[in-house]
């Protein structure tokens, strides 16, 4: 009766995926501060790919470690690159039979870290990213990606990647529009997934952890430059503002439960502390409640396997 009266449920084909691929990997090599997740090599990354068709889960989000980094993040738009040949592997494993995504944003090809170049003072220089942005959204597309998620939250990118996709004949390809993205304490762990080469910060350009209201001025510059889906990132600690955008938007939202989130969940498990797979389920269900249409989240296979296991 409960299961039957429930207001809110998880379904497997509203769990995505994140994975990585690190270029040069013999063997998947796993993250210490995210214990059950991997780096993959072209071969695990494919099977990883294979299981979430099985599973029934709605997509997966592809990040790409290069051997070689440099300022302006060259490898990103090498059609050989590491991210854009994982595309052409999953897309040659799953075909149309899962929603391949993938990350818009230049922080894993710099060797300073950052989510675009750099000025002469060391700013992220808006502009010439964007410009950047474009062209990955293209060689991206050209590599099979159905969805792009350009993750670097500078200003005009949301328009700049629609006008050249469409330009390239990728009419249907659709934009995940990191739209409400802070500058978070909880991402710790994903900088040891990409071997962040970060120094500092991104304050300058991801937002304020105190700001409600811009969140919603954020989401509404991205539906007006064409975005088909909007996100909240992290989910756990800004559920408010996740509800917020769920109300008001027009097209579905997407939430990333981040590394962070994943990983104190997981340390305080190994503890004995909390119940590990309640804790998940609960954490997951909480992000679907605030309002999130679809949910990034490290646990999706895991959780689409328990959900096939409910009767």
């Amino acid at each position: 009766m409960r299961r039957l009266t429930a207001e809110t449920r998880i379904g497997a084909a509203d769990l995505i995926l994140p994975a990585f691929i690190r270029e040069g990997l013999t063997e998947p090599n796993p993250i210490v501060s995210m214990p059950g997740v991997l780096q993959h090599t072209t071969d695990s990354l494919r099977r990883a790919a294979a299981e979430a068709v099985e599973l029934g889960l709605g997509g997966i989000m592809l990040f790409g470690i290069p051997e070689v980094r440099d300022a302006v993040g060259s490898a990103s738009l090498d059609p050989d690159g590491v991210l854009n040949k994982a595309i052409r592997d999953v897309r040659a494993e799953v075909g149309d039979d899962l929603v391949i995504m993938s990350d818009v944003c230049l922080d894993e090809f710099t060797d300073h870290g950052h989510c675009g170049v750099l000025d002469a003072e060391g700013y992220v220089d808006n502009d010439r990213t964007v410009e950047i942005y474009a062209k990955m959204a293209v060689a991206q597309a050209d590599a099979g990606a159905h969805m792009l998620g350009p993750s670097g939250m500078m200003d005009g990118q949301i328009a700049a990647i629609r006008t050249a996709l469409d330009a390239a004949g990728h009419t249907n390809t659709s934009v995940v529009a990191y739209s409400a993205k802070y500058a978070s304490a909880f991402y710790g762990p994903f900088r040891e997934a990409v071997d962040s080469q970060l120094k500092g910060d991104r304050r300058t350009y991801q937002m304020d952890a105190g700001n409600r209201t811009e969140a919603l001025r954020e989401v509404e510059l991205d539906l007006a430059e064409g975005a088909d889906v909007v996100m909240v990132k992290p989910a756990m600690s800004y559920l408010d503002i996740l509800a917020d955008v769920a109300a008001m938007s027009p097209v579905p939202v997407a939430a990333y439960q981040i590394s962070g989130e994943y990983a104190m969940i997981e340390a305080a498990a190994a503890n004995g502390w909390i119940d590990r797979k309640a804790a998940i389920m609960e954490s997951v269900l909480g992000i679907r409640r605030a309002g999130a249409d679809m949910v990034l989240t490290y646990w999706a296979a895991e959780l689409a396997g328990w959900l096939k296991d409910v009767r």
